[in-house]
């Protein structure tokens, strides 16, 4: 199944950093579809984790009555945020203090795990905000390519590189630097991002096929190959989990 979370909004001096917070209960095996973003998360068997970026689904397991939480980094932003290695990261889940140092991995591990439950998203923006304040300016390339990719994933790389001021070449080097792959991933990950959003949209009746094509995809079977490289399966499987 698809890991069930509860979603929350970040503080609005977050919001720039920050796509959400969330919470979760969780047991057994979940899969994880990419977003292009990274999370930073807590879990009641004593770790943290620092998620890099993912090209693919990946699953994992968790005993019965697991807690968590987690904050998730917009697209791009890691890099400076954290001082993450982002390619280094990708496909990986790396713990904090391999990061931010064992320091940070101690305070976050037992001053989430001694907040009350409503309370750990507030503890986790606070280290959040402290991160943010010894960072460097976010780069402007990873914001361009970003905005223009979450609301148009048919951009083609030399739009992407254009708008940007850069050569291709340039274009890619700096985007596997932020977001951990090259701006034609990205795209790709978006754009089945954008179709799951249209298809979880309340009262959304449209086949898979009108979907596809409102997601930004040439056809369903442009989404059908998409979809299976990216999650292992197919779209109307990755609906149904």
């Amino acid at each position: 199944m698809l890991a069930p979370y509860t979603p929350s909004s970040p503080p609005p001096d977050l919001a720039g950093d920050l796509v959400l917070g969330w919470t979760a209960r969780l047991g057994g095996r979940y899969r994880l579809v990419p977003d292009g973003c990274v999370d930073v998360l807590w879990t009641s068997t004593g770790s943290a984790w620092v998620c890099g970026p993912e090209t693919s689904a990946w699953t994992f397991a968790l005993p019965p009555g697991t807690e968590a939480a987690g904050v998730r980094l917009r697209p791009g932003r890691a890099a400076s945020a954290l001082g993450l290695d982002t390619p280094g990261a990708r496909d990986r889940r790396v713990r904090i203090e391999d990061v931010l140092g064992s320091r940070v991995q101690r305070h976050v591990v037992e001053q989430v795990a001694a907040a009350p439950p409503e309370e750990r998203l507030r503890v986790l923006h606070d280290h959040a905000r402290r991160w943010l304040a010894v960072a460097p300016a976010p780069d402007r390339v990873g914001e361009t390519v970003a905005r223009l990719l979450a609301h148009d994933t048919g951009t083609s790389v030399a739009a992407l590189a254009e708008a940007a001021v850069l050569s291709e070449r340039q274009l890619h080097r700096r985007c596997t630097a932020l977001f951990g792959y090259g701006p034609a991933t990205l795209r790709r990950i978006l754009r089945l991002q954008r179709f799951m959003r249209l298809a979880r949209r309340p009262g959304a009746a449209a086949g898979i096929a009108d979907l596809a094509f409102a997601a930004g995809y040439t056809d369903q079977p442009h989404l059908s190959r998409d979809c299976r490289a990216i999650t292992g399966v197919s779209p109307g499987d990755l609906l149904g989990r």
